[in-house]
């Protein structure tokens, strides 16, 4: 549920964003700066699950 209200809470500044943007690769260069930092710490939070799961199965 906390994601999905801090999604909510910033897709309004990216479409204000998009609608100041230059051009297209600006707008390209603004979605992939929105996600990138959600897109990295599920990958941490993956990683760390799975060293862990790893890490439990040998013992």
């Amino acid at each position: 549920m906390k994601v999905s209200l801090f999604f909510l809470l910033q897709q309004p500044d990216i479409d204000k964003k998009m609608q100041e943007a230059p051009n297209s690769a600006y707008e390209i260069g603004v979605v992939i700066g929105s996600y990138l930092p959600f897109v990295a710490l599920v990958a941490i939070a993956y990683a760390i699950y799975y060293y862990q799961k790893k890490k439990r199965g040998s013992e």
